[in-house]
Order: C-alpha cells, then sequence, then structure tokens
C-alpha cells in the first residue's frame, strides 16, 4: 500500500531510495531504510531504466472508478434545480434519500443516502435546512410587535448582587 504524504514527500523517499542503491546497498537494505518493500525498490530501479525522466513522477492513486460520470453528475444537479415536485413529489424538500431514488431511476445507479450526501458535496451541494414558518406569517406586524412591544415588557437586569458562593450549609460545630 502506497504511504500516505504528499506527491513530493513520495518522490522524495523514491529519489533517497534509488541513491542508495546507486551507493551499493542490496535492495533489502535500502527497502528497510526508506520504509517500504524491497520490490518496491526494483519496481522504482526498473522503471529508472526504461523511462528516465519519469521516475520520481507520482501518479494519483485511482480507486474505485465513479459509478456516475461527469455528464451524470451534471444532468442531476440541472434535474434537483428544477425542484422535487417536478419529479413527483409531494413537497421541494430534497432529502439524500429521494435523490438516491431519482438517481436509481434516472441513471439505474443505486447510492446508499449517505453516500448521495459525499456526492452532492463533491458537486458543491451543501446540506440545507428549511425554514419552518407559517405562510401566514406576516412580517410587518411582527417587525412592529418588536420594536412597540417587545422593548415594554423585556425584562431589565437587576441591580447587581453578590450570590453565595457555597450551595452548601455551613457545618454545625
Amino acid at each position: 500500500m502506497r504511504p500516505k504524504g504528499s506527491p513530493d514527500l513520495i518522490a522524495d523517499r523514491r529519489r533517497r531510495a534509488l541513491n542508495l542503491l546507486d551507493e551499493g546497498l542490496s535492495l533489502n537494505e535500502v527497502a528497510r531504510r526508506v520504509g517500504c518493500a524491497p520490490s518496491s525498490v526494483m519496481r522504482w530501479r526498473d522503471r529508472r531504466r526504461r523511462e528516465k525522466d519519469r521516475v520520481y513522477e507520482v501518479r494519483a492513486s485511482p480507486g474505485r472508478p465513479p459509478r456516475l460520470n461527469l455528464r451524470q453528475k451534471r444532468t442531476l444537479a440541472r434535474m434537483l434545480l428544477k425542484g422535487a415536485m417536478a419529479h413527483g413529489y409531494q413537497t421541494e424538500l430534497w432529502t439524500t434519500s429521494r435523490i438516491a431514488e431519482v438517481i436509481e431511476r434516472t441513471f439505474g445507479v443505486r447510492y446508499d443516502r449517505d453516500h448521495v450526501g459525499r456526492i452532492l458535496r463533491g458537486m458543491g451541494f451543501s446540506c440545507q435546512k428549511p425554514d419552518r414558518r407559517a405562510l401566514e406569517r406576516d412580517e410587518e406586524r411582527i417587525a412592529r410587535w418588536k420594536s412597540e412591544e417587545w422593548p415594554r415588557i423585556k425584562k431589565t437586569p437587576r441591580t447587581w448582587a453578590p450570590t453565595l458562593s457555597s450551595s452548601t450549609k455551613a457545618a454545625s460545630s
């Protein structure tokens, strides 16, 4: 398994290993000193023989390929922006479960709802909670109440008085 670290650190490790090989150390000794398997040192040595310039180049570790390609993700983003009701839901609230259903229905790819959240973050979407406000809400009346009524009924702080530092009774003698 490839060590963690920036590409520069990994390239430096390869450079040190190949320099130690050039000094005449064995594959096993070089591997022990740089902290890797002897087969890795051998692979780096062989790559240097084949491709002198690119031996220190660190390639991306590909991992598992994504099941949705870039075009499908763009299509998904456009679908999400149309709203949940456009896809047959009763409300405009998008949940990761709903999005997973849409992905499966549209692209034939099944994702767990937790993974859908990671995909959405990667696409630039963020988690939002809907405002829970009544439809009958009157912003003008609320502002008036806050400016006129609230100051009148708001409690004012009482004068400062020290409080007891201990809530226990003093010991009796």
